[in-house]
């Protein structure tokens, strides 16, 4: 039987922490015995246990121990050892047993030092620099030969999220995903968000599908733009596609809006949407000549409001500012989600899953879509922060915007 003691320490009861490694390690196939547990008496109070985890195999008692690491729980036998590298091959290319890192805060040990790895980021290694005491998380794709990566699970510490007392609304319905949610409750919270993350002068992104103009609530989002609540906004080409066709032609997909009716010929107008702006090179180019007069495009143009559009294998044109090279996408998502405070992810499916990958687990992230499968997906990815909720994004854009005005 292999064995192993590790702690926990913070507010691991409010938090739900302590309950949550207990059933990892049931889960993974594993048992445990609580050796010692201080329970804090008053809220400010942190807690600490004592867990003696013992499995079949050492090979299973690795696994068990990396999980429950997510959740801040430390082998008391790594000690304050020191964090273990090895170089890259070659470009490309991680060493094996690279640590695979979360999107929570994370610590390694260098020279006998705690250093915090900087742009915590999931699915990514570790690149030290001793030289300069300095780690970060960093891609595959982005690793070059000799760069130093932390492989294996000693000398790594990670800090887990833990509630704050009292709860807000917000982080109290985190979990799980239910279609039975006092939705005014939430949306009101989230709206306090917004405001909040405003005050402090806080980036506020928005990552939105072409749902959003199908369903009419095109005008909200304009509305949260023009207010002052969106300062970057991802979506694919379809989403800009059928703005523009909405601003152009008054349809979307061939319907008009405001008549719920197919228009004539209206199969074609998305296409010609397409080609108007690539005409003049471009969404910018066609707000200055006057093109295009309205929409969520136009009032990011006029508002200064930061877009990015990235590509995928069945856009049609593509607009000339949409990124088809998804690696360089990806790059500059990676870029520009620094210093965003809150993420709310909007009838959309692969790029909500593609920016929670890159997000913090401090940023405060909602997910919104009438399928619930989309905001499971999410959470099951790894990005623990999210928020779901399952809902016509009309309505909730709609109350959304009440609230925050």
């Amino acid at each position: 039987m292999a064995r192993s003691v590790v702690q926990l320490s913070g507010h691991v009861i409010d938090s739900l922490i302590l309950p949550k490694v207990l059933d990892l390690i049931i889960n993974l196939g594993a048992d445990f015995e609580i050796l010692e547990i201080q329970i804090g008496h008053r809220r400010a109070d942190r807690s600490y246990a004592r867990i003696l985890v013992e499995a079949p195999s050492h090979e299973l008692l690795g696994r068990v121990l990396a999980k429950i690491k997510e959740h801040g729980a430390l082998p008391l036998d790594e000690g304050e050892e020191s964090v273990q590298f090895e170089p890259a091959s070659q470009d490309g290319i991680f060493p094996d047993n690279f640590y695979a890192t979360t999107n929570l805060n994370t610590l390694v040990r260098l020279k006998e030092k705690w250093v915090e790895v900087e742009s915590p980021e999931m699915d990514c290694g570790i690149r030290v620099d001793m030289a300069a005491m300095r780690a970060e998380s960093i891609p595959i794709h982005r690793v070059k030969k000799g760069d130093l990566i932390v492989v294996g699970h000693r000398g790594v510490k990670i800090l887990p999220i833990e509630r704050r007392v009292p709860r807000e609304a917000f982080e109290f319905m985190s979990s799980p995903v239910s279609t039975e949610r006092p939705k005014g409750l939430l949306i009101r919270e989230i709206a306090e968000s917004m405001k909040n993350v405003r005050r402090e002068n806080g980036k506020i992104l928005v990552v939105a599908g072409p749902g959003l103009v199908h369903t009419g609530a095109s005008e909200y989002l304009v509305e949260m733009i023009e207010k002052d609540y969106v300062q970057l906004l991802f979506a694919g080409n379809g989403l800009a596609v059928h703005d523009i066709e909405s601003a152009l032609y008054g349809t979307s997909l061939g319907v008009y809006l405001d008549k719920k009716i197919r228009a004539a010929e209206g199969h074609e107008h998305h296409l010609w949407a397409i080609n108007t702006i690539r005409k003049v090179g471009g969404i910018r180019p066609a707000v200055e000549q006057g093109l295009l007069t309205r929409g969520i495009f136009y009032t990011c143009v006029k508002k200064g409001v930061d877009f990015l559009l990235a590509g995928s294998i069945r856009d049609d044109g593509p607009l000339p500012d949409v990124i088809t090279d998804t690696l360089k996408a990806q790059d500059l998502m990676r870029e520009k989600v620094r210093g965003v405070g809150l993420a709310l992810m909007i009838a959309t499916t692969l790029h909500a899953i593609a920016t929670g990958n890159l997000l913090p687990a401090s940023v405060k992230t909602v997910c919104v879509d009438i399928n619930p499968a989309v905001v499971t997906k999410l959470t099951d990815r790894g990005t623990f922060q999210a928020v779901g909720l399952v809902t016509d994004v009309e309505p909730f854009l709609r109350e959304l915007c009440q609230y925050l005005s």
